[in-house]
């Protein structure tokens, strides 16, 4: 291997970055102990305990962090496509060489330990992307660029997805975020908000159907959404007010009279006649289009059949490609079911451990329902259950405050990198930080459906921390070498 020979790379190192990445392991450290630690142990650093096993992943940590920064930052551009299509291939294959873990086929065993190729495939991914993106002439809005940049980050997602790792793989669409710095559309941005919307209100209240008896409550206001978002979307790129008020008037007032009708004459269901409105409104758009030779209104109407689309599609998926688990979860995290036995019992317990915290805690190792072993996983998944129990509301802010200070230096690295390979994985660091970040947290307080990411460098395992790990450090060789090019 080549390694630098350049001696200013400890001068030119990012050290605040470094120092939050120390705190924060080094917090995650005495949390894992804190969750793992059964009455009567002494030695917290015996490789029979997790806490031990823990110490040991940190200390490579920081030797394979050390060896990253290293390197040449060269090597990382060189390799960037051979690492991609490597771990490509390790991911392919891993269903056929891993075991069985609670219906995951996802670890490989290597001894006494076991790795999950998944979280490393996140840096190889970040820097094939970036690779890609730092061609001369790349641009988001040409096919030939923005198909097959969409095809690298799908193709892991598929790869984990057969290793029946749906968290895992939901992770890789945090790379939307570094796409929408690096130039992606707003309006893609804002139909995957649109989708999440859709599939929210319209599994929410798909069951409930209003006083008529006849209409779903769901599909009523996805359908009325679709209408009143065709005329807001006209209104920014057409700039045409007759038209906008043509769609929101006719479409909003045709429906509340459709909507009376039902009530106080025959009752049906509306939302049949919001159906034919969609069609309507989707041959008006075409016909404008072809009229006015403005492209703009065929995108509107694409939006239109798409959303209406994904409305049907929404549907069939949760009923019948989601497993019951997955079905159970999202019902809970919507308010559907309640279910404290089952599928809201992680959630429920990790309520009561952080709720039973107080403001500063119950002390180092005296938290009483992770010592009892109540909270399911909560050495992994659900570990921040355990910094709000012993810690308290005062050291879950602190946790929280080191996170989004390592996530504000993120943005400040990206932002001064001078090339776009830089840049482009360094926001691609930040977006996969972010996204564990989001979901854990949410996942802990029963906000978002459990969906089993760990939180970086806090959760016990040495895949996860490795991965973060190799993430981080990459993007800080690569910052410390930013005034050579």
């Amino acid at each position: 291997m080549a390694y630098t020979n350049d001696n200013s790379i400890w001068k030119s190192v990012d050290w605040m970055t470094i120092c939050i990445y120390l705190m924060l392991v080094i917090f995650g450290w005495f949390s894992v102990c804190g969750a793992s630690y059964d009455y009567g142990e002494i030695d917290f650093f015996s490789f029979d305990t997790r806490a031990g096993k823990q110490f040991v992943w940190i200390c490579c940590s920081l030797g394979l962090g050390f060896v990253l920064l290293m390197l040449e930052d060269k090597l990382y551009d060189m390799f960037a496509y051979i690492l991609y299509g490597g771990m490509m291939l390790l991911l392919l294959l891993t269903p056929f060489l891993a075991d069985d873990i609670k219906g995951s086929y996802s670890w490989i065993k290597l001894g006494p330990v076991n790795l999950q190729p998944a979280e490393f495939a996140k840096f190889a991914t970040a820097l094939c992307l970036a690779k890609f993106m730092n061609v001369y002439g790349f641009t988001m809005t040409k096919l030939k660029y923005s198909m097959p940049l969409v095809g690298m980050f799908l193709l892991p997602i598929l790869l984990i997805i057969l290793q029946r790792e749906t968290g895992s793989a939901l992770v890789y669409l945090s790379f939307f975020v570094m796409l929408y710095r690096e130039g992606m559309p707003g309006s893609i941005l804002f139909a995957g908000i649109c989708a999440v919307v859709y599939f929210v209100v319209g599994i929410r209240f798909g069951d409930e159907v209003m006083s008529d008896e006849h209409t779903s409550i769901g599909e009523f206001s996805v359908l009325l959404l679709i209408v009143v978002l065709s005329a807001l979307l006209v209104n920014s790129y057409c700039r045409k007010k007759n038209v906008v008020w043509y769609i929101g008037g006719i479409g909003a007032g045709s429906t509340l009279l459709a909507l009376l009708f039902s009530y106080y004459v025959i009752p049906f269901d509306v939302t049949w006649f919001q159906y034919g409105l969609c069609v309507c409104l989707l041959f008006y758009l075409i016909y404008l289009s072809m009229r006015e030779r403005m492209r703009n209104y065929f995108y509107i109407a694409l939006f239109a059949i798409g959303s209406v689309g994904f409305l049907f599609s929404a549907d069939y998926v949760f009923d019948n490609v989601l497993e019951p688990h997955q079905q159970t979860r999202i019902k809970v995290v919507l308010g559907m079911e309640e279910d404290l036995a089952g599928a809201g019992y992680n959630v429920n317990q990790s309520k009561i451990a952080i709720g039973s915290g107080g403001l500063l805690g119950k002390g180092f190792l005296n938290g009483t329902q992770t010592k009892l072993k109540y909270v399911p996983e909560q050495d992994t998944d659900f570990i921040f259950c355990t910094v709000g129990e012993e810690e308290g509301f005062v050291g879950s802010a602190a946790v929280l405050f080191l996170f989004m200070g390592l996530i504000l230096r993120l943005i400040v690295l990206a932002e001064r990198q001078h090339t776009r390979f830089a840049r482009v994985y360094g926001y691609s660091v930040l977006s996969i930080f972010l996204f564990h970040l989001f979901i854990n947290i949410g996942m802990v307080l029963g906000l978002t459906p459990v969906i089993g990411i760990p939180l970086p460098f806090f959760s016990y395992g040495g895949s996860s921390l490795w991965g973060f790990t190799i993430l981080l450090f990459v993007f800080l060789r690569m910052d410390a070498s930013r005034s050579k090019h």
